[in-house]
């Protein structure tokens, strides 16, 4: 048992470690000076394994640490006014959503690449495999959460005792969960994926979210008493599982059924996903261009792309031309807001980086590009001449800001009419601050997608995503864009400011694309 865990422990710090050196590799400029033969040098899988095991005790510790955070906060900021202690409502919401944990997280049954490699493909034995790993990650919840469970219980008063115990009452559930989910399995042979659960699953999932704040949002919680028994309970039926998972004897099957369904899941959806987006394709043939070069080939491609790529655009600017008239109708109606709406629109135009991050069809425009065009073009050397790359660029750049113009000019000018509407300004240039500040805005978002995707071009042939840098940039500029939201700032300064930023942005993207894109803008393995 031992010598198969440290095997299968192995085998997943070498996935990590692997996983780390190829994202090291994958980063812009870093990547170019680090050699191919990065997998053998000695240094680098030093720091890999250093980083990895700083991982594995932060994956033990974090997430528990935040899901706490999140309960205790929440439950002293929701229901501040209600009647019941908040106490009971941590641990009443701390019972129904161990149970969707218990549900959503099992472990056991998680389809992850370590397992289809120890188990398909390295034949290990399943069994010794299963048991080491599912006892290791069980023991990770009983460590990660006692430190957390008896902090944030002493802070709600609660019994030391008692709190020292929620970490096994939550491993115990997990336990009783695993052992029905095997009972299952031996009487219909049905497998079941974490990842995907069922509609019926998730409609209890529902009905558990709602009881755990709906209740106590309308008074009730759990008594005290009543939830020690369900803890005391839910402690012995996990021991009691543990028979059931420790003498179960189909593990191999089971686990051959669960990894081979979800990889034939992933490439059904990767399949779905291409045949939706042919259906979007116009297989007319009379489309024509009387353009030139690759001028000629995007103005095809934009052309019969026209659904993918205009439908939504269409439909949003649409939307905000509706939301536009209904508030300078409200204002019209209601004169005694007049003063509210003008003093908003004065100092929140940062709130509107994030709108237009949102409705940007930056990342749609480029996955239809992968998808339906550069995925096989990039199979071709001249298509990744540096010439040819800077040239469909611009073109590319141009087409995907006139897809982002219309919502972004509509908002722009509903703002400025807002504001005049309000009440007006004592400065006129706020009027046209507004509508070309929110056209920068989409012009910016427009370059900054487009930009990515040519440096940082993360899909492989598959139209896999493979590129961790890109999902790290993604998510810098989503939380930052967010930001932004909590930002109170003049109009006319943000707005001149944005306008600056966008164009001083264009400049130093274009440069980036000029020298970087030719190596970049290629198929990942």
């Amino acid at each position: 048992m031992i010598n198969s865990f440290l095997i299968s422990f192995s085998l997943k710090n070498t996935y990590r470690v692997n996983g780390i050196l190829y994202s090291i590799k994958q980063i812009p400029l870093i990547g170019r000076i680090i050699p191919s033969s990065l997998y053998s040098v000695s240094g680098l899988k030093v720091l890999a394994n250093v980083i990895s095991a700083i991982w594995e005790v932060i994956s033990i510790f974090a997430g528990k640490a935040i899901y706490l955070s999140i309960m205790f906060f929440g439950v002293q900021s929701v229901f501040e006014n209600v009647q019941i202690s908040h106490s009971a409502i941590f641990l009443h919401a701390l019972f129904f959503l161990t149970i969707v944990g218990a549900l959503m997280n099992t472990y056991m049954f998680n389809p992850s690449n370590d397992k289809y490699y120890a188990m398909i493909l390295m034949r290990m034995d399943a069994k010794k495999y299963t048991l080491t790993n599912y006892g290791y990650a069980i023991l990770k919840v009983i460590v990660g959460f006692i430190p957390f469970t008896i902090l944030f219980g002493s802070l709600l008063s609660l019994p030391l005792w008692l709190c020292a115990i929620l970490p096994f009452f939550i491993a115990g559930m997990k336990l009783i969960a695993a052992a029905i989910y095997l009972i299952i399995y031996d009487k219909t042979g049905k497998t079941v994926n974490e990842n995907g659960p069922s509609a019926a699953v998730w409609i209890f999932i529902v009905l558990l979210f709602v009881a755990a704040f709906g209740l106590p949002a309308a008074g009730i919680a759990l008594p005290e008493i009543v939830f020690i028994i369900a803890v005391a309970a839910a402690i012995v039926a996990g021991v009691l599982s543990c028979v059931k998972i420790a003498g179960f004897g189909e593990y191999r099957q089971m686990y051959h059924k669960i990894l081979v369904n979800a990889k034939s899941q992933v490439q059904s959806k990767q399949t779905a996903v291409r045949d939706r987006s042919r259906k979007f394709i116009s297989a007319d043939t009379n489309i024509k261009s009387s353009r030139k070069g690759f001028e000629y080939f995007n103005d095809l491609f934009i052309k019969r792309h026209q659904r993918i790529l205009w439908k939504s655009t269409l439909k949003l600017t649409a939307v905000c031309i509706c939301l536009v008239l209904a508030a300078i109708a409200a204002v019209y109606m209601l004169p005694e807001i007049h003063a509210d709406v003008n003093s908003l629109l004065m100092v929140y135009l940062p709130y509107f980086v994030f709108i237009m991050y949102a409705i940007n069809r930056g990342i749609g425009f480029t996955q239809a590009l992968f998808m339906n065009c550069d995925h096989s073009m990039l199979t071709y050397s001249f298509y990744k001449q540096p010439k040819s790359i800077l040239k469909l660029f611009v073109i590319r750049l141009r087409e995907i800001i006139k897809i982002n113009l219309p919502p972004a000019v509509v908002i722009g000018i509903g703002l400025s009419a807002l504001l005049f509407v309000s009440g007006g300004t004592d400065n006129p240039l706020n009027y046209a601050v507004f509508v070309v500040s929110i056209i920068a805005l989409s012009i910016f978002f427009s370059v900054h997608h487009l930009t990515m995707y040519y440096l940082l071009q993360p899909y492989n042939a598959g139209i896999e995503m493979k590129s961790g840098t890109y999902k790290v940039v993604s998510l810098v500029t989503y939380f930052v864009c967010f930001a932004f939201m909590q930002m109170r700032l003049p109009t006319f300064t943000f707005g001149i400011t944005a306008i600056c930023f966008c164009v001083l942005y264009c400049i130093v993207a274009s440069l980036l694309i000029y020298k970087l894109a030719p190596q970049t803008f290629r198929l990942r393995v």
